[in-house]
């Protein structure tokens, strides 16, 4: 392990790689709930907390189970389930401190199950951490910061939304771009520009 090596996955978990703006996963509900700055950051709350933890258990799974017995094709199966199992945790958690915020995700907090952002980081920390079946020395640590920095990246990109879109609710927008139309837009470009940390070396 190496410090490099930490700053390596930050900044390219956060900026390079941004899990919305450069890998464009998890735009269901990057667009859906980025109106405003709580629900933007409540949401990205909850899917770091999935990140986190899914990379934990699917890094454990991978490891003493599914390569040991030669499963290693289940593991998009079980990775999902491992998903699975903790949105139901994060929902009743949210349905028990706040009510209206529940209300608010309404079908988009059960949706982190199947969110490709929340899955694409278990798979990427198999495909990145292991080589020829075998956890390169220091891939549990690796995993689990890349599945925290992946959750900063999409709040970094939820808070950055939520913001623009909360001052442009005080322009007189046109009508026929105003909302989910105006959100691509404005996804394009926070896309564009977030290109520009391509040009970083290590």
């Amino acid at each position: 392990m190496s410090v490099a090596q930490f700053l390596t996955i930050f900044i390219s978990a956060v900026f390079i790689y941004n899990v919305i703006l450069s890998r464009f996963l998890g735009l269901c509900s990057f667009v859906a709930i980025s109106r405003e700055t709580k629900p933007a950051m409540a949401m990205s709350l909850a899917v770091m907390f999935v990140t986190t933890m899914s990379s934990i258990i699917t890094w454990f799974i991978y490891r003493f189970l599914l390569i040991p017995f030669g499963l290693t094709y289940l593991r998009t199966i079980s990775f999902i389930l491992v998903i699975a199992t903790f949105v139901q945790f994060v929902e009743m958690v949210i349905r028990k401190i706040s009510p209206p915020l529940y209300r608010f995700f309404g079908i988009y907090l059960p949706l982190i199950t199947v969110n490709c952002a929340v899955l694409g980081v278990a798979v990427l920390n198999v495909d990145m951490f292991f080589i020829n079946g075998k956890a390169i020395p220091g891939s549990f640590y690796y995993s689990v910061f890349q599945g925290i920095c992946v959750g900063l990246g999409y709040a970094l990109a939820m808070l950055l939304m939520s913001g623009i879109r909360e001052r442009l609710d005080l322009c007189d927008v046109p009508k026929a771009v105003k909302d989910f139309p105006l959100a691509f837009i404005i996804a394009s470009i926070m896309s564009l520009s977030f290109l520009g940390f391509n040009g970083f070396k290590f």
